[in-house]
């Protein structure tokens, strides 16, 4: 890999694994990061903002889990979830958190990093910024400025956070279905599209819009997500 070396942060309890997997992601010209806990690695997220998080599901203190769901709170990095539990319910509830993707242990080392190299591929950019301020009732986009104000005061958003409204708000009265949003904002896709859904809600709790109501995004039942109005 040319230029500055991406960052890796490997959050997982067990001591040989994450030497194993550091020393791998070493050689492929990653800097690497390690922690033994959720509340420790979600502090790495926060200090060191990693290109990408492995991040096993089963930690002491705070799981997997709730480390991600915090570390979405901040970052858009991307986070591979690496879990011992093969049953299908655990892998879409880690998605269902904002992780891109997962490995069942046991896994070999090869083929980790060939995930983590597909991720790295993979576009975080969002559509390209139109020059319009929108304005939604007491809500402003500003996509060239890569700003929202609500009642005049700033909100923040992570990157995806930022794209995802951007998409809605350029075309307000069209209701756009998951993987249109994944298209859109996340580009070339192989995990589960209920990542969008995790987005929207962080998305919501920070506008302060209620889902019920929907005055900023609204559901659309058996289709997706709009625009609101902001009425």
């Amino acid at each position: 890999m040319s230029g500055p070396r991406p960052l890796a942060l490997v959050v997982d309890d067990e001591a040989p694994l994450a030497a194993l997997v550091r020393s791998y992601l070493e050689r492929e010209g990653f800097e690497v990061e390690t922690a033994g806990d959720g509340e420790t690695g979600v502090r790495l997220a926060r200090e060191r903002r990693p290109d990408v998080i492995l991040l096993d599901l089963m930690l002491p203190g705070i799981d997997g889990i709730e480390a991600c769901r915090q570390i979405r709170t901040f970052s858009d990095a991307y986070v591979l979830m690496l879990t011992a539990k093969a049953e299908e319910v655990d892998k879409i509830v880690g998605l269902a958190t904002g992780a891109d993707d997962y490995v069942t242990k046991p896994f070999s080392p090869g083929e980790l990093v060939a995930r983590v190299r597909a991720l790295m591929r993979r576009p975080r950019e969002g559509p390209t910024p139109s020059l319009t301020v929108k304005r939604f009732g007491d809500l402003e986009v500003d996509p060239l400025a890569r700003e929202v104000r609500r009642g005049g005061e700033p909100v923040e958003l992570t990157r995806l956070e930022f794209a995802l409204l951007d998409v809605l708000s350029e075309e307000p009265r069209v209701a756009f279905s998951r993987d249109q949003l994944v298209e859109r904002v996340w580009g070339p896709w192989f995990g589960d599209d209920h990542v969008v859904d995790v987005h929207i809600a962080n998305l919501r709790r920070k506008l302060g819009d209620d889902a019920r109501v929907g005055r900023y995004i609204r559901t659309v039942r058996g289709v997706g997500y709009r625009m609101g109005l902001g009425e």
